[in-house]
């Protein structure tokens, strides 16, 4: 059996969502650092590394969040619908890809509007970055969220994937 075009796509997409989640955690690791070292032995406190952290912990949160769950590796309690009979199960699972859809589809519009109103603001510390670039990753993220939703929803999950399961080793 062949693997449909969308869900190859899918891979790629989640692929590039766990790296981009990687290499934005990863740099942060490097910043946070820096930013201690520089302000209590150089005894200069560095203005960058602050806004440049949290602005890494939202492209990790919005990115990864998205790859977290495609790999259904997000928060979930699963107390209550795992004693449901199996019929109900799958209404709650519905509904929760339902809700989950929805709130990306809000993030992403919103998200949207907020990049593009504040596009001709900037940040103090980083008077060269717009401040509507520093929100890309809430429409981005929830765009790449949604795209999971809909494929969860017309091919089920994706966890057993081999691309999942390579990065759950």
């Amino acid at each position: 059996m062949t693997t449909p075009a969308y869900v190859r796509w899918m891979d790629r997409l989640y692929l590039a969502s766990v790296w981009v989640a990687g290499a934005a955690i990863f740099c942060m690791a490097l910043i946070i650092p820096w930013g201690v070292f520089a302000r209590y032995v150089l005894g200069t406190g560095a203005q960058w590394p602050e806004p440049i952290a949290i602005l890494l912990m939202i492209v990790f949160s919005f990115i990864g969040a998205a790859a977290a769950y495609r790999a259904n590796a997000h928060i979930g309690v699963t107390l209550l619908t795992e004693r449901l009979p199996q019929g109900l199960r799958q209404l709650a699972g519905l509904l929760a890809d339902l809700l989950v859809g929805s709130a990306s589809l809000f993030v992403a519009w919103y998200g949207a509007r907020l990049c593009i109103l504040t596009m001709g603001q900037t940040i103090s510390e980083l008077p060269w970055l717009p401040v509507g670039v520093t929100y890309a990753a809430l429409p981005l993220g929830s765009v790449v969220t949604l795209l999971f939703v809909l494929e969860r929803r017309i091919y089920g999950l994706q966890d057993a994937r081999p691309v999942v399961k390579q990065e759950a080793r």
